[in-house]
C-alpha cells in the first residue's frame, strides 16, 4: 500500500509552509485573517478544489492523448458550496470541463471525462464521500482564420 507524508510547519502568525513528497513547498494561510490579504499562498479549502481539478485534468489530458483526441485548450472551473455551520465543509461541488479546438471529438472527450470521474480520479472519489458532486462538459469550437 502506497503512503504519502507531508510536513507542515508554522511560518509566522497564521501562515504555514507545507512540503509534499516531491519536495516542493507551498504556503497556506487563513483567508479570514486581514493581515494575510497580500500573502502569496493558498487557503486550505481552496487548495482542496485545486487538487480536485488537477487530479481530473491530469487524467483527462492523458486519456485524450492516448485516444488521439488532443485539444488546443482545456480548463476546469469548480464552484463549491460550504455548509453554514462549523466545521464548514464543501457539501455541493460543480465541476465544469471546458474544451476548445477547431476539430473537437465530443465522444472521445465525454469518454475521457467519464473515465476520470468514475474510475481514475481518487480526489473525485474522496469528494464524493462528503459532497454532492455534479459535472458538466462544455465544448467550444474555435474557428480557424486563413
Amino acid at each position: 500500500m502506497a503512503t504519502n507524508t507531508v510536513t507542515t510547519v508554522w511560518a509566522q502568525k497564521e501562515q504555514f509552509e507545507s512540503d509534499n513528497p516531491s519536495g516542493h513547498k507551498l504556503t497556506m494561510f487563513s483567508v479570514a485573517d486581514e493581515e494575510n490579504k497580500d500573502t502569496t499562498g493558498y487557503g486550505p479549502k481552496a487548495l482542496m478544489l485545486s487538487s480536485l481539478a488537477g487530479c481530473s485534468a491530469l487524467d483527462v489530458i492523458s486519456l485524450l492523448k492516448k485516444m488521439r483526441a488532443e485539444v488546443e485548450d482545456f480548463k476546469i472551473e469548480i464552484t463549491a458550496e460550504l455548509t453554514d455551520e462549523h466545521p464548514k465543509f464543501y457539501n455541493k461541488v460543480k465541476v465544469d470541463y471546458h474544451f476548445s479546438d477547431a476539430e473537437l471529438q465530443p465522444e472521445k472527450i465525454q469518454k475521457a471525462v467519464n473515465l476520470s470521474v468514475t474510475k481514475y480520479c481518487g480526489v473525485m472519489e474522496m469528494f464524493r464521500q462528503f459532497a454532492d458532486v455534479k459535472t458538466e462538459i462544455f465544448l467550444h469550437e474555435i474557428t480557424v482564420k486563413e
